[in-house]
């Protein structure tokens, strides 16, 4: 490739349906864009280290999550253009067809005058015919099962599914899945607005350039000079660790925080003042629970503590947190209350990115790092004390964790083990690891009065809209909280509040300030400030701050009574947010924040009589509502053989292990006894999705390595294409030049390559609309794979443009994932029959669809796409996944379908017989060994024993026992 930095790839055709129905070319050498390419701005910058630092662990993707999604909500353009298309590729079939049954009959006549005139013979045009038939290839899919899955084995003690919901048919379960009414209406409003504003509007467009009609400026308008800074970085060295961009200080924070030192801050915590006891509590007990509300410092403290304690002589202190973004932004703040560099006394790990040193003695980190930990050093022997954070969240990791811990506990007699939660679950706890002390941090609570709604509430939204107003014109000075479900329904909240507010004569000030897990820091950091006086203060949050937060002054609590919740979707086989009611538990915990600086009031926006038979008593843990495949592996490779064995908390569902297991084992990471394969060790190595790992492992087969270490980091890091809503025309031009017609794997491999060849070039990245971050981070994470394969002994062997290879690898880790062209657009998943269409953003989108795909991921909105596709070979499907397909033969029948399927069974009974029967007879050999080596020491020889001044009987001495 050329080393000029105004390289772009090579450009393919790319065909549209015009209005006829017909495809037309697109012009094949789109139009570079000018100097004023909007740049990322810093808020796009932000949105990307949000979505990556508040991502699932392991990196899956989760139906409500826009980490791979490169439109977030602008779906709607896009979705009239793909019906648009459709309805006009049904036009043109239909034409199609009926040509292609006139030219049948006129073939069948030509064909039948030829056999009637002699000039031909049938046997010749028989042949034809064949050759005709056998270019279209179709698959059978086949139900098998290997035997450990026959149904007979039992791998947990919960043999029934866990519902989501307690009872589907109850008022708050309907009404959560119909959703807000006025959200659903505020939603469409906004998209006749944004249509009539582009209608009318020729800022941005091919027109309005020609017209020298100016764009205003704008978030998204680009300053040249930035422009310039970027092609002036020291290209591909910029690093995107979190320490290596953050403050000196806090963006925001409260009163207090800013007239108190770090020193005085920490004395003021609740935790300080009990600090003696507790550190008397922790030297009696090798596990102690530790029960404190948020805000009493337990987080920030306990590390702290321990370390001028001591502890941190005879080994690390480490610190788990469920989520990334905690374990970064605690071990900061620890840092400054320390005065240390963080990464030095004080750092943090989580996935792709590890901030300590060999000085590091206080380590945060994700419950996954330390799991995986385990894997390489089963005692933990690096720790002296690990501090379970937040443990009444009850994470998936967190889970297995604690089971772990309970052998590891039993091994290690010097490691200490103190886990925290809020009032929630503690005994729990302290039951789970056998009667272990509880230790109350003092929390400063007033009473609520806790009010129920009369009647359920259809709409939750319109609702706390009322109660919030009613509040504020009615009852006395004090903050309100309101509890939603995300970030649309809290916009929508503010935005109605702010409404019917201002249609009232001379109300009193109000100041609405909505926080969620996406907003940036600077504005999250608003509800910390003190309103003016005379000024009330509504803040409107997801269950964000129930206990990640502690805001005071907030007197009054509206609590709509839902949240979304991670819940396993088998018929799609992913894991989605769906907004369900919540606990009895979270309700509790939210009606309590309003008691934190006084008396205060709760509102539930439900009734009594839902509260005791609608709501769970706690929140279903994760472990009981998500894909566990990755958890399976883990704890194959922890030499867990049998899962019932193993002592989980709250046992997973039979359904969910068995899902887990047949996904493992069609991937060949476990055998057909359910033991961990070679290719399933090596697997485990990697922290990332089994898919994905396989990819990495079989690429070496294959001897595409090095491309494909490439595209497998490429699709860990959020979206590379930056499309301002100004130019979204203009960069979808720049992202059909990367565009590879047959995979979107492969389009994420040309992005990279060229990148590469462009010297890493931050301005390179701006004029073709790409994310320098995101790249960056991709190159970051390809790196850290490198060193993990360089530790497996994998070879990086590159297979040059041979994309062909890199397919059929493709294929080989996600022919679980196979989909078949069924027609107008749409696509059917060979194993589920679901229904599904190729996503806009897809290079295959425009083109020919071909007849069998794979895909990475679902994304659902108004319909389901399919994301991240590459085609594939059908007979690749029935090569590297002959567990659920094979080529229809021709002559082929559902019954010889069935035979083979019987055939397969008893093979796989057969195999299962023959390794009982060895395992029998090994343990009979390993007893009749038993028995002779205990009949041979039995007749060795006696001696006597005597004593002076006595004589002894003669006493038989043997080994480890006396007679």
């Amino acid at each position: 490739m050329s080393e000029d930095r105004s390289y772009a790839p090579p450009v393919f055709k790319r065909r549209r349906l015009d209005g006829s129905g017909r495809s037309t070319p697109r012009a094949e050498h789109a139009s570079t864009p000018g100097p004023d390419v909007p740049q990322p701005t810093d808020e796009d910058t932000k949105a990307l280290d949000r979505d990556w630092y508040a991502g699932d662990e392991f990196g899956g993707h989760v139906f409500g999550d826009d980490m791979h999604n490169p439109f977030g909500n602008d779906y709607s353009a896009w979705e009239k253009e793909h019906q648009e298309a459709v309805k006009a590729e049904k036009m043109s079939s239909r034409y199609d067809a009926r040509r292609e049954q006139r030219n049948k009959d006129n073939d069948a006549w030509e064909t039948n005058r030829m056999l009637v005139s002699g000039v031909a013979q049938r046997r010749d045009m028989a042949a034809d015919f064949d050759d005709d038939e056998a270019t279209r290839v179709h698959l059978l899919v086949h139900e098998l099962r290997p035997p450990f899955l026959d149904g007979r084995t039992i791998f947990t003690k919960q043999l029934e599914p866990v519902p989501a919901v307690r009872d589907y048919q109850s008022d708050m379960a309907v009404f959560s899945r119909k959703g807000s009414k006025v959200v659903k209406e505020a939603r469409q409003q906004r998209e006749r607005q944004r249509q009539a504003q582009e209608a009318t509007s020729m800022k941005g467009t091919a027109l309005g350039n020609l017209m020298g009609v100016k764009e205003e400026d704008g978030d998204s308008a680009m300053a040249i000079a930035g422009e310039e800074d970027a092609v002036r970085k020291p290209d591909g060295e910029t690093s995107n660790k979190f320490s290596d961009h953050m403050k000196k200080k806090a963006e925001g924070g409260s009163d207090f925080s800013r007239t108190k030192t770090l020193q005085e801050q920490r004395q003021y915590l609740p935790a300080f003042a009990v600090r003696e006891d507790l550190m008397r509590v922790i030297r009696e007990n090798q596990v102690i629970v530790v029960v404190g509300e948020t805000g009493s410092g337990k987080t920030t403290q306990l590390t702290q503590f321990l370390h001028e304690e001591g502890y941190g002589d005879a080994g690390m202190i480490g610190c788990t947190q469920p989520r990334r973004v905690a374990a970064m932004s605690v071990a900061k703040r620890v840092a400054e209350e320390m005065d240390v560099k963080l990464g030095s006394t004080v750092g943090y790990a989580i996935r792709f990115e590890d901030c300590t040193s060999k000085e590091t003695v206080i380590k945060y980190m994700t419950d996954g790092v330390l799991l995986r930990e385990s894997l390489n050093e089963p005692d933990l022997d690096k720790y002296s004390c690990i501090i379970m954070d937040e443990a009444h969240e009850r994470a998936l990791n967190t889970d297995i964790l604690m089971g772990l811990f309970k052998k590891i506990l039993q091994r290690r007699r010097d490691l200490k083990l103190i886990v925290t939660s809020a009032t929630m679950n503690s005994k729990k706890f302290s039951e789970f690891y056998g009667g272990a002390p509880d230790f109350t941090i003092p929390g400063r609570t007033f009473p609520v009065d806790t009010m129920f709604h009369r009647s359920p509430v259809e709409d939750y939204v319109d609702q706390a809209v009322q109660q919030v107003l009613s509040i504020h014109v009615s009852m006395d000075q004090g903050d309100i909280l309101v509890f939603m479900t995300g970030q649309e329904d809290i916009e929508v909240t503010c935005e109605l509040v702010q409404k019917r507010l201002d249609a009232l004569n001379d109300p009193p000030k109000l100041s609405i300030l909505p926080i969620y897990s996406q907003m940036p820091a600077d504005l999250q950091a608003k509800i910390f400030d003190r309103a003016a006086p005379g000024v009330r203060k509504c803040i409107v949050a997801t269950n964000i701050a129930e206990t990640s937060l502690t805001v005071d002054g907030i007197k009054y609590v509206v609590d709509a009574g839902y949240s979304k919740m991670k819940v396993y979707n088998p018929k799609m086989g992913m894991d989605t947010l769906q907004i369900t009611p919540i606990s009895q538990a979270n309700a509790s915990q939210r009606s309590g924040r309003a008691g934190r600086t006084g008396p205060g009031k709760a509102f539930r926006l439900f009734t009594e009589k839902a509260f005791k038979e609608e709501l769970y008593l706690q929140t279903i843990p994760e472990i009981q509502r998500t894909n566990l495949s990755n958890t399976v592996l883990m704890l194959k490779s922890l030499g867990v053989k049998d899962l019932l064995d193993f002592d989980f908390m709250d046992p997973p569902p039979q359904d969910t292990i068995t899902t887990s297991m047949f996904d493992l084992w069609a991937l060949g990471a476990l055998n057909n006894l359910g033991e961990l394969t070679k290719l399933g060790a090596k697997m485990s190595a990697f922290p990332m999705d089994p898919s994905l790992s396989k990819l990495l492992i079989t690429a070496e087969e294959y001897g595409c390595s090095e491309e494909m270490i490439t595209i497998v980091s490429m699709l860990s890091v959020p979206n590379v294409f930056y499309r301002p809503k100004e130019r979204q025309d203009e960069a979808d031009t720049q992202r059909e030049k990367f565009w590879v017609h047959e995979s979107d794997h492969l389009t994420y491999l040309q992005v990279y390559s060229a990148w590469k060849s462009n010297g890493m070039s931050d301005g390179w990245c701006i004029k073709h609309f790409l994310h320098p971050k995101s790249l960056r981070r991709a190159k970051e994470i390809r790196d850290q794979l490198l060193d993990i394969m360089k530790m497996q002994k994998m070879q990086m062997l590159s297979c040059g443009m041979d994309w062909d290879v890199i397919r059929k690898c493709i294929c080989s880790g996600y022919y679980h994932q196979a989909a078949k062209y069924k027609g107008s657009g749409e696509y059917i998943n060979l194993r589920t029959n679901l229904g599904v269409q190729l996503h806009p953003t897809s290079a295959l989108y425009a083109g020919h669809p071909p007849d069998y795909i794979v895909y990475h991921e679902l994304i659902l909105t108004s319909k389901v796409y399919v994301s991240t596709v590459t085609a594939v070979d059908p007979h690749w499907l029935a090569d590297l996944g002959g567990v659920f397909y094979s080529v229809k033969e021709k002559g082929y029948s559902m019954r010889d379908k069935r035979i083979t399927e019987t055939e397969f069974n008893r093979k796989m009974e057969i195999e299962t017989q023959m390794a009982d029967d060895r395992r029998r007879q090994q343990e009979q050999i390993a007893a009749e060994q038993a028995r002779d080596s205990r009949k041979k020491t039995l007749s060795g020889p006696v001696k006597k024993v005597v004593t002076q001044g006595a004589v002894k009987k003669p006493v038989i001495k043997r080994k480890g026992r006396n007679f």
